[in-house]
């Protein structure tokens, strides 16, 4: 047997995990300690939100050290942050001749055993496969669903598992699969989802082509008529699809969204109570989803799709199951910070407060969730806090970064928030450059290095009076990107809260 698959049966398998606080890695302990593995796990003492997610299993992170690996240990599963030649736990887990996985690899390995769907895109993949989940919990399928965040539905969770899906041969298997490093690559899906395709991690794809590229690759590596289903609204998934497809002409092509042809041809038709209502040509009735954002809508179509396509794979009628589908889109509520909801509060002035935390780290998520919001939230004055992510994508999508913040009435920036995977030193380019650049697209930009410093200056604006005639509801406060300034929004919440 390879070194590289994990073994069918997980009972009583004592396997370590090397960086255990991450979201995918979180996700895969909960998978496999409830298959009945014996899990330890290693990481950073900073608390993450994936702290919860080990607790509630009755596990603790291990701080970084070779005394972690003990004799009993059978596998080490491992982060790509973290390097065999550079942790202790990985230095001696290698001297002890312990398979050592990549999450990716034991990720793939799992999937082998399943009938697999990846969900896959530079934007979306998130809320797709939450929704995806959601709606799964409501049908009669034995499954397994594996997210990139903690899910509200899913019971603040990252994964979901049916009842049944022990008792199953060959459980349905969703999951979020990554395109950074072609990570996807490891895993092995009988269907594809595919939700957007532009530039992005310029560190390791320096041109559009070459990102595309790596998609095209992974919608190969599905077996003889398998199923991709694309976003037929954005022009790098259709590329993508499209060249695949040249290569493989037995795969069969699903389009969903307003382009689309077939079943999942999406009718927006706007927002009304905080709603979002829409037709799929495959349903009779209206659907509903409750987070804001036309994108939230096509993600919704494709998560629509992986559920009526597994039904007809299970050999069942989509149709007979419109209500429940219908029923699992309104359950759906978000995920751990994608358009999350922090907190609703007053200010001193009696001023009405919401506080949202977003992900949303590349130019087009920055400008469509903001579009988004400024929709679903019409009657809100909207100041928006952002972190941007990685030197390289900064560097590369300056003008793009400076531009996407339309929607917004106030713009709040910081530092660069630094990947261990590059060097600042290495880039000439800071959050101040960003700023400057900013500034240029929009008449109200603030800039503070370190998050905190811009507390005490946030706190004043929102207790500022508003023009009731252009912002009768209130404030939205927006944090966003895939930086630590999630933590600014807690603060700004409990402040209010006193």
């Amino acid at each position: 047997m390879s070194t590289k698959k994990l073994p069918e049966n997980l009972s009583g398998v004592h396997i370590h995990f090397v960086g255990i606080k991450g979201t995918g890695m979180a996700a895969l302990v909960e998978i496999l300690f409830n298959r009945g593995a014996v899990i330890t796990g290693s990481d950073v003492s900073e608390r993450f939100y994936t702290d919860e997610i080990i607790e509630k299993l009755g596990l603790k992170a291990l701080p970084f050290s070779e005394e972690n690996i003990s004799d009993s240990i059978q596998y080490v599963i491992y982060s790509s942050a973290y390097k065999l030649d550079k942790n202790p736990d990985l230095i001696a887990a290698v001297k002890k001749n312990i398979p050592c996985l990549l999450y990716t690899e034991a990720l793939g390995s799992y999937s082998e055993r399943a009938y697999s769907v990846g969900i896959c895109g530079v934007h979306g993949k998130t809320s797709t496969t939450g929704l995806s989940g959601t709606i799964l919990k409501e049908l009669d399928l034995p499954c397994q669903v594996l997210a990139g965040s903690v899910i509200n539905s899913f019971g603040n969770s990252c994964t979901f598992t049916s009842p049944d899906c022990a008792s199953s041969s060959r459980p349905y298997f969703v999951a979020e699969t990554c395109e950074y490093q072609k990570h996807f690559m490891s895993f092995c899906p009988q269907k594809i989802v595919l939700t957007s395709v532009e530039p992005d991690h310029q560190d390791f794809y320096p041109t559009y082509e070459d990102i595309r590229n790596a998609f095209v690759d992974y919608i190969c590596k599905l077996p003889e008529g398998g199923q991709v289903i694309y976003c037929a609204d954005d022009a790098g998934a259709v590329d993508a699809v499209n060249i695949a497809s040249k290569k493989r002409s037995d795969i069969k092509l699903i389009p969903y969204g307003e382009k689309a042809e077939g079943d999942y041809k999406l009718e927006f038709k706007g927002v009304k109570n905080e709603l979002n209502s829409f037709t799929l040509s495959i349903f009779n009735k209206p659907l509903a989803l409750k987070v804001p954002g036309k994108h939230e809508v096509r993600d919704a179509c494709a998560a629509v799709a992986v559920a009526c396509e597994l039904l007809k794979t299970a050999g069942k009628n989509p149709c007979d199951y419109e209500e429940k589908i219908i029923r699992g889109l309104k359950n759906f509520s978000g995920g751990k910070r994608r358009s999350e909801i922090v907190g609703a509060a007053r200010t001193k002035a009696g001023e009405s407060v919401v506080i949202i935390d977003d992900y949303g780290h590349h130019p087009t998520a920055v400008e469509t969730t903001l579009s988004g919001f400024r929709e679903f939230y019409s009657g809100r004055k909207i100041i928006v806090d952002f972190m941007s992510h990685t030197y390289s994508r900064t560097q590369a999508l300056l003008s793009e970064f400076a531009s996407s913040f339309s929607s917004a009435d106030m713009v709040v920036l910081h530092k660069i928030y630094s990947s261990a995977r590059e060097n600042p030193a290495d880039f000439s380019i800071t959050g101040k450059t960003l700023f400057e650049e900013t500034k240029k697209d929009h008449s109200c930009v603030h800039y503070f290095e370190e998050i905190m410093d811009a507390k005490d200056f946030i706190l004043s604006e929102l207790e500022k009076p508003l023009n009731k005639t252009k912002y009768p509801d209130g404030y939205l406060f927006v944090t966003m990107g895939a930086g630590n300034n999630w933590i600014l929004g807690k603060e700004i919440y409990k402040e209010l809260e006193k």
